[in-house]
């Protein structure tokens, strides 16, 4: 402790005479001291819970609290807070308490002015182990959490401590490595290297550092970052940093760099202070800033403050302990001339440290065009929205009646014309329904059940005009689907087979190893028509509408199954569905 440091005393008596007489004698002892005085133990303790003293010196015999239940308050909140008890009542009674409570000195005023030069010394030389007792606390303390690797030998280079970093780093725990031989944790080689070159540099220098080569605690060795100090009493402080780890980081680093270099899309690095550290050309193009400016300014230069904020709300996933490895989000970028941009922000974090860097990775790809897709999509399904109104309302009502119509027409007259109007009004009918179908077959399954494959199949039979048709059901299995979809679709296929198929038709539905099928024994589709077949309006009969492979196809996507057309074991045709969840207890 330098002589101009300066010493806060709060000096707590109930005499203000004497008080005011210490202080002045302190000061001229010392012109360093800077002396507050308290008239009792509550006023003591109010100026110390307001600011902040190097020392105290108390009077025993005060009205309220005494000096020795003063110092036991202080204890509580500052053990090592230098207390020195001044008192006029001297017993070795009064000593041995205030030395149990936790007194730093005892001194009894005495006549005469020599007892002031004591208590001065006193003061000083207590401030000055306090001072280096907090100074050693930090220093402890912040080779305790340190990240590198740090140890103290004693002159016999046995570890005297060992942080736990530094065991880490070679496999231990601290308290295996105290009181070991530093030779411990060095090859034979790598002992001799120390012992020649490192050691004998230390002495004469008072300091060393390089690269070597440690051992761990299994036997493997890696390269090391290591330095030796050596102190005033001979002590040796060494640190050491594991540079496989180093070695590793720069190595992924690089491939990083070199991958990022091949990726069209934008690509972008934020530091730890969430700063733009790296960008691609393509993010360069992208937002038409110079690099110069991208480099050190944060992501609101090109991000809203909304996009900013999901930005840092989905950071937090990521660092989160479960969090995900990645996000994916999206966001508009604020070019520096133009319409800002849709993106799709993917988000990821670098692990990399040390002279490397840590901070995220973002890869921007443009959806311009698939949001312009997405737009002219539902300005479609708006349109199909409007026109599937139309169809069910608007025409099946004058449909009725025109059929109604020519019931009535039929009990007044028999006439050709007559029958042929109605199988065109059948066909309309048939017409509108599958429209519909059609229309409304986009909307996805939300709400599957296990459905028995065997029910629908002979259910829907019943509402398909089979004729001499036969059924054979070869399916014994349980699968999750939305009911009446997928009874449409084995009316859609029942119906084809039995339209196509020919006189006297066999279909037969069997299981598949992820699915099922449906197939006909009848004629069969040509091979050059398999990618015809499920086209809306597509059909090779003049009854039929063309629509209903297409709503199979359909509610197939719609269940995310997957559908093929192949030959039939028997010829005809057999339409295959996979992909299927099945019901498996």
């Amino acid at each position: 402790m330098g002589e101009q440091a300066n010493i806060r005393v709060l000096h707590v008596d109930d005499e203000p005479d004497f008080a005011e007489m210490t202080a002045d004698f302190l000061k001229r002892e010392y012109d360093g001291f800077t002396v507050e005085i308290a008239m009792s133990a509550s006023e003591g303790l109010d100026h110390l819970s307001h600011d902040d003293f190097d020392c105290i010196v108390s009077d025993y015999e005060m009205p309220g609290q005494n000096g020795i239940e003063f110092l036991k308050s202080v204890r509580e909140e500052a053990p090592d807070l230098p207390f020195v008890l001044f008192t006029g009542k001297g017993s070795e009674e009064v000593a041995s308490e205030a030395i149990s409570a936790g007194v730093t000195d005892y001194l009894q005023k005495e006549y005469g002015t020599d007892q002031y030069t004591v208590l001065a010394n006193r003061l000083r030389n207590a401030v000055r182990r306090y001072r280096a007792e907090k100074d050693r606390k930090r220093q402890r303390k912040a080779i305790e959490t340190a990240q590198e690797g740090i140890s103290i030998l004693d002159q016999g280079g046995e570890f005297i401590y060992v942080n736990q970093a530094y065991a880490d780093i070679y496999g231990y725990e601290p308290d295996e490595m105290n009181g070991e031989h530093w030779e411990l944790i060095y090859p034979d080689d790598e002992v001799a290297v120390a012992q020649n070159v490192i050691l004998p540099t230390v002495a004469e220098k008072g300091y060393w550092s390089g690269e070597t080569t440690g051992l761990r605690a299994d036997g493997t060795t890696f390269p090391e970052d290591h330095t030796v100090a050596q102190t005033d009493t001979g002590e040796l402080i060494c640190s050491v940093r594991d540079r496989s780890v180093q070695q590793q980081q720069e190595t992924e680093l690089t491939q990083f760099r070199t991958l990022v270099e091949t990726i069209n899309d934008p690509v972008y690095v934020l530091d730890k202070a969430g700063r733009f550290e790296y960008v691609n050309d393509a993010f360069v193009e992208m937002v038409g800033y110079g690099r110069e400016t991208i480099i050190g300014a944060p992501p609101k230069l090109i991000k809203s403050a909304e996009a900013v904020d999901r930005a840092e709300t989905n950071l937090g996933r990521l660092l989160s302990s479960d969090g995900p490895d990645s996000v994916q989000f999206e966001i508009e970028i604020k070019p520096e001339q133009g319409e800002p941009i849709p993106c799709e922000d993917h988000m990821g974090v670098l692990p990399y440290e040390g002279e490397c860097f840590e901070g995220s990775v973002g890869i921007l790809r443009d959806i311009s065009e698939r949001k312009e897709r997405e737009r002219e999509l539902k300005r479609q399904n708006q349109r199909l929205d409007e026109f599937a109104s139309v169809v069910s309302h608007d025409l099946q009502n004058p449909l009725s009646v025109a059929v109604g119509g020519i019931d009535l027409a039929k009990e007044e007259c028999d006439s050709e014309h007559l029958e042929r109007t109605e199988r065109a009004l059948d066909r309309m009918e048939d017409l509108i329904e599958d429209l519909l179908g059609l229309a409304r077959g986009d909307e996805p399954v939300t709400d599957s059940k296990p459905v028995d494959l065997a029910r629908i199949a002979q259910e829907c039979w019943k509402n398909v005009k089979t004729t001499d048709a036969t059924l054979v059901i070869e399916a014994d299995r349980m699968v999750y689907a939305d009911e009446s979809r997928l009874m449409q679709l084995f009316e859609n296929l029942s119906s084809n087979a039995v339209e196509h198929g020919g006189s006297g038709v066999t279909v037969t539905v069997g299981s598949l190893d992820d699915g099922f099928y449906i197939e006909d024994d009848g004629c069969g589709i040509p091979t050059d028509e398999y990618d015809d077949v499920f086209t809306p309006g597509h059909s090779s009969s003049d009854d039929g509408t063309g629509f209903g492979l297409s709503i199979v196809k359909q509610i197939v996507a719609a269940h995310d199954w997957e559908i093929r057309l192949t030959e039939g074991t028997a010829g005809g045709a057999r339409f295959e569905i996979t992909s299927v969840d099945l019901v498996t207890n």
